[in-house]
This record gives structure tokens, sequence and C-alpha cells, in this order.
């Protein structure tokens, strides 16, 4: 986020949680609907659902923070149909209200670097669903994903693009999960994507029938 430029929280209460201090220091809790001093642009807003729908939330955070601030999604009790309407209203993440001090600073590097934030049990079936996506044709502006992987990466490419977690790579390859992010991390860079998602899509969507 930009250096200097503050999270603000948004919730009905306006308070700020020890948690959320504890990632950001010097964040600013404000009631959902009041007004932010003029002289504040957030690097990012955080917006506590209550008990108004997602879409009527975050429209009234924009209209508070200024539609240019990403919007994050803090929900007390998250489920993968809140998070799909989150995004659909451009929330840039959701995640647990709840969420360690190091998992929000995490999210708040994702959003800044122009990523979005999901779930890891919507993530799981987003990266299924790209099974089912159609191959284009090869060419050579258009290579196979696999050039330049070794056999390793390839396996963990499939199995990150079937929708496996971590755990279960490590599980089914007999490795650790630390090697399997570090396998991930090398296969993002040599793909040329942001996230696993992207990975998913890349791999699924030229994978050989």
């Amino acid at each position: 986020m930009a250096k200097g430029r503050p999270h603000v929280f948004l919730s009905a209460r306006g308070d700020l949680l020890p948690r959320w201090l504890e990632a950001f220091p010097a964040a600013i809790g404000a009631r959902i609907g009041d007004r932010v001093e003029a002289d504040v642009v957030p690097s990012a807003a955080w917006v506590r659902l209550a008990d108004e729908p997602v879409a009527a939330t975050l429209e009234k955070a924009r209209r508070q923070v200024g539609a240019a601030v990403p919007c994050i999604v803090l929900a007390d009790h998250p489920n993968d149909e809140e998070a799909l309407v989150a995004f659909a209203a451009a929330a840039r993440g959701y995640c647990n209200t709840h969420a360690a001090p190091e998992l929000l600073s995490r999210i708040a590097d994702v959003v800044a670097q122009g990523g979005l934030w999901i779930g890891e049990s919507l993530m799981q079936r987003l990266l299924r669903a790209t099974s089912h996506l159609p191959s284009p044709p090869l060419s050579p502006a258009n290579p196979p994903w696999e050039s330049g992987l070794t056999a390793r990466e390839r396996q963990v490419a499939l199995a990150v693009a079937a929708g496996a977690a971590n755990k279960e790579i490590a599980r089914q390859f007999d490795i650790t999960e630390r090697t399997v992010k570090a396998h991930v991390s090398a296969l993002l860079g040599k793909l040329g994507v942001r996230d696993r998602l992207q990975l998913a899509l890349v791999v699924n969507g030229q994978r050989s029938r």
C-alpha cells in the first residue's frame, strides 16, 4: 500500500479490533456512512459487514472513501456465497473479521499489487471450475504451458489446476508443504501469472486432451 496512507476500517460501531491495530498501527476506525476526514486518502477500506446486504454496504463505503480506494470485506461468519456477492460488487478481498494480523498484512500486499484475495474454500471451487475450460489452439505465440518446466513443476501445476491445496499436493508427492510452496512460487514466475487462479487458467486452458 502507498507509504504513509492509512487503512480505514468501516463498521457499524466504528471501533478498531486489537488485531487490526496490530497489523496496521496507524489504522483509522469509522462508522459505515459517517464522513471520513477530507484530508484522509486511505490505502484501503476494510468493510465489516453487519445486517445490510453486501452490495449496499460496499456502496456506502465507496461514497465515504472514494471509488478509487480498494474495498476489502470483513465477515464475522464468512461463506463462499457471500464472497461471490462481494466480488460481484467489486470488492478486492474477502476474509474473516478475526483473521490474524499476519494474514491481514498479506491480504493488504496482494490487493496493493492489483490482485484479489479469495479465501481458500472459494479458491478451490474456482480452480476446479477452470478444468472445464476449452483449450485454445496452440501456436508459436501460444506455446504449451509445460515449456521450460521441470517434471515436478508440471506435476504440481496439474495438481494446483485440479484444485488441490498445498497440504494435499505435499501428501500426493511425498514432499513437504514448504517444497510445494517453492514449486508454486517458481511456477508463478515461469508462467508469468500472479496467483494460483491465473496458474489454473493457463494450465486448464492449454491442457492436452
